[in-house]
């Protein structure tokens, strides 16, 4: 199956930015309300006025501008925190000096915190703790002395501002994080059915191609002996990583992204067994072809519908269950497949009459890179969703149950993503 790249965006920030454009608006409308209510006490009105006119227009023409990261430029945050700062300054100016002096708001008022809030989810706590800095110094100017609430007012938009800002960070280093751990997982993912195809395919032959040369001898005794060599480097390779991991992780400006490759459809076409409308497909069809004189298949009298994908991987692993049994059994060895579907799931069970499976062998055989059991098996029922349980006792044959729900849609794909 070819494979495509599936991006994916995730961004904690984003939300930040729209919640600071809505605050920009309505804060610069909360002002221009605080203006026209004490118009009458204002020295210079005239002043005011042309100061809410500028923080308007400025306002709804830079909306874009805080929409994200990208657009947020460094140039703009320092123009945006000049017109914060110089309404602060311009308040004694045109506002009358016993209000000025009676804690009274500043023109810009809390939009102030706007400015010093995009600086925050911009660069973090230290470009926050830079312009809050600016904010209170400005505070200080406008005020004439350190007044109790001036204080207060700076020292509550430094923390605020800090505090965001850090949270920003943390929030930045997790998402990195995140896509790191779910390319990891992607990789992974993708190196296990590639090992299991390998291993239903080239593995076979190599170790096919080493026994037939051994019996036959002579040249062909050697080109067995060059076949086991590179089986066994090709299982070293399987089972130390075949796929390398990715490192396209990104901390863009709308957040990090994460590229996985997932399983598209076959470049040949649909599968025969495989209806054209991608509805689901009969299970017995896909198992029939392993009955034979010394295998025998016992299937409901119905329908078992699987998704298109489940049943074959499925039906990959029931063959890779019986290639265990010729291969460590014998080609005459008996074997059984049962298919019985249950209202959530449906179970197939492999069994045989062979010499069953010494106790610790599997594991033995893991760590020598022989991973028939562990991904031709098991893997798939995992990536499923399913399970897939071993029975063996020495002299009693061995028995694999494989179960897999029927809510599955699509192997390694939609059901991830459900």
């Amino acid at each position: 199956m070819a494979g495509r790249e599936r991006v994916m965006r995730m961004s904690v920030e984003q939300p930040l930015w729209r919640a600071l454009t809505a605050y920009r608006v309505l804060t610069m409308l909360y002002a221009v309300g605080l203006f026209a209510t004490a118009y009458e006490e204002f020295t210079r009105p005239w002043l005011a006025v042309a100061y809410f006119a500028v923080l308007a227009a400025w306002t709804l023409a830079t909306l874009p501008r805080v929409a994200n990261a990208a657009r947020c430029t460094r140039r703009f945050l320092a123009a945006d925190l000049t017109v914060a700062l110089t309404g602060i300054l311009l308040t004694p100016v045109a506002d009358a000096h016993e209000r000025v002096q009676a804690g009274g708001p500043t023109l810009p008022s809390i939009w102030t915190a706007g400015a010093v809030l995009a600086f925050a989810i911009k660069g973090g706590w230290r470009w926050a703790a830079l312009a809050s800095g600016l904010v209170a110094v400005a505070n200080l100017i406008e005020r004439g002395s350190p007044a109790r609430d001036t204080v207060h007012n700076v020292i509550l938009v430094c923390i605020a501002s800090i505090a965001i800002g850090y949270v920003v960070e943390v929030a930045r280093a997790s998402e990195r994080t995140l896509a790191r751990a779910l390319e990891i997982e992607a990789a992974t993912r993708e190196r296990e059915r590639l090992a299991r195809d390998i291993h239903d395919s080239v593995l076979q032959v190599l170790a096919m191609v080493q026994r037939r040369g051994a019996v036959i001898g002579g040249e062909a005794a050697e080109l067995g002996r060059m076949a086991g060599e590179q089986e066994v480097a090709l299982r070293t390779l399987v089972s130390g990583g075949l796929v390398p991991v990715s490192r396209v992780s990104e901390d863009a400006a709308q957040g990090a992204l994460v590229r996985a490759v997932e399983d598209g459809p076959d470049e040949d076409g649909p599968d025969e067994d495989e209806p054209a409308g991608g509805g689901p497909v009969d299970l017995r069809a896909l198992l029939a072809p392993y009955a034979g004189a010394r295998i025998s298949l016992a299937e409901p009298g119905a329908p078992v519908p699987l998704a298109p994908a489940a049943a074959r991987e499925v039906a990959a692993a029931v063959g890779a269950a019986l290639d265990n049994v010729r291969k460590h059994a014998g080609e005459q060895a008996r074997a059984w497949i049962l298919v019985e579907d249950e209202p959530d799931e449906v179970i197939v069970t492999v069994r045989d009459d062979g010499p069953g499976i010494p106790e610790g062998r599997l594991a033995q055989a893991e760590g020598e890179g022989r991973l028939g059991v562990a991904l031709s098996i098991r893997g798939r029922l995992r990536d499923l969703g399913g399970s897939a349980e071993l029975i063996s006792v020495p002299g009693q044959g061995t028995e694999v149950e494989l179960k897999v729900p029927k809510d599955v849609t699509d192997a390694r794909g939609k059901a991830e993503r459900r």
